[in-house]
C-alpha cells in the first residue's frame, strides 16, 4: 500500500510493479514516486518539466521510406 505525503508518495516495488497504470497516472498529474524495497528507497519517480519533455527529431528516416530503413541503409546514407 502506497503512503502520500502532500504530492510525494512512497510505494513499495511490488506494488508498482502490480499497479503500474495507476501510478503512471499519478505521475502524469504531478506526484512523485519514492520506491522502496525492503523499507529502503531505491530510486524516484517524477514528472518531466516542460523543457525536459521536449523530443528533438534528428532525423526523420520515414521521409527515405515511409516503414522506415535498415540500419546498414542508414549507416550508407551517412
Amino acid at each position: 500500500m502506497a503512503t502520500r505525503i502532500t504530492n510525494h508518495t512512497f510505494v513499495g516495488l511490488r506494488e508498482l510493479r502490480e499497479n503500474m497504470e495507476r501510478y503512471v497516472a499519478d505521475v502524469q498529474r504531478g506526484a512523485t514516486l519514492t520506491v522502496v524495497r525492503r523499507s529502503k528507497p531505491i530510486f524516484r519517480i517524477a514528472p518531466l518539466d516542460a523543457a525536459e519533455g521536449r523530443w528533438e527529431t534528428v532525423v526523420d528516416f520515414t521521409k527515405i521510406r515511409p516503414g522506415g530503413v535498415s540500419l546498414a541503409e542508414a549507416i550508407k546514407r551517412l
